[in-house]
């Protein structure tokens, strides 16, 4: 089944080129079929190629789904056009009286502040808060899932040594747990973060289960115990070039910036070992399959 979105955004014909199911929203109006609800909530400066992003793995399933994107009514993006803003994405007041089957909470390039000095701390804080009763499970995504800790469950954000920058191998915590149905015993997830949630705090929390770890990142994917919130400290909806624009840019700003681990070939960066598709893949799906789809009311 096919993900819904406007024809006239962007993600639309990448996704048509890639062989993604789209349907354009008139076409949808035709089918008698209850679809899935999934709102966006983008905080991520690059809101273009992370709708794309996004919308290429909840297109990987056999749900319809809608998606509402959302931005933040208390700031405004400095680097995606208005015009676009205007056209595609809606306001948490402009929603707030909706139900969603699923949300997602991305990253935002805010790490390295106290959550109280975000600009739009107190909105993202409402959103939270509106996910306790008006969203079936909640997707929060690295500096969204240290933010959602942090509200849900007072665990502190920690200033790493370096950035954990790369692709970094993890292990499964549980083989039964259904998120991670299908997946190998050694999964590839993509990191660039200056900042980490407490882990002694985390897994002290009687709340709260790791889904998967690694020796060299830590925690990597948590959830709470009633399905209802998950943490993703990774990116694993990037692209296969996302990581390389990040280096290239940080380089160019003069930066002291090492190479993304386990990414290029031979230390060429013409040449990436993609090896995160199929668990980001089998994230979301199994995400939007057993955590939104079979237990949402209708």
């Amino acid at each position: 089944m096919p993900i819904v979105i406007p024809k006239q955004l962007p993600a639309h014909d990448v996704l048509r080129q890639e062989n993604i199911f789209v349907m354009n929203d008139s076409r949808a109006m035709t089918q008698d079929i209850r679809p899935i609800e999934i709102a966006i909530v983008n905080l991520m400066p690059t809101k273009i190629a992370t709708e794309t992003q996004l919308m290429r793995l909840l297109g990987n399933s056999p749900l319809q789904v809608n998606v509402t994107l959302l931005q933040t009514g208390s700031y405004r993006s400095q680097h995606t056009p208005q015009a676009h803003l205007d056209k595609f994405y809606r306001t948490f007041e402009q929603v707030k009286h909706r139900h969603f089957d699923g949300m997602i909470v991305t990253g935002a390039p805010v790490e390295q502040m106290p959550f109280e000095q975000v600009a739009y701390w107190d909105e993202l804080r409402q959103i939270m808060d509106y996910t306790r009763t008006n969203v079936t499970s909640t997707m929060y995504i690295c500096w969204g899932a240290q933010a959602g800790l942090y509200y849900h469950y007072g665990i502190a954000k920690q200033d790493l040594p370096h950035k954990m920058f790369g692709i970094y191998p993890c292990r499964p915590c549980d083989e039964y747990e259904l998120l991670l149905k299908g997946m190998d015993d050694e999964l590839y997830i993509p990191m660039s973060r200056h900042t980490q949630s407490d882990e002694r705090q985390l897994l002290a929390h009687d709340q709260l289960k790791v889904l998967a770890y690694g020796d060299a990142c830590g925690p990597a994917i948590v959830k709470s115990l009633d399905n209802s919130k998950f943490f993703l400290f990774g990116h694993s909806e990037y692209d296969r070039e996302t990581l390389k624009t990040e280096y290239l840019r940080d380089l160019e700003k003069g930066l002291d910036i090492l190479p993304p681990c386990n990414y290029f070939v031979d230390g060429d960066v013409n040449r990436i070992a993609m090896r995160w598709r199929s668990t980001a893949n089998l994230l979301f799906y199994n995400w939007l399959n057993y955590y939104v789809y079979q237990v949402t009311p209708y």
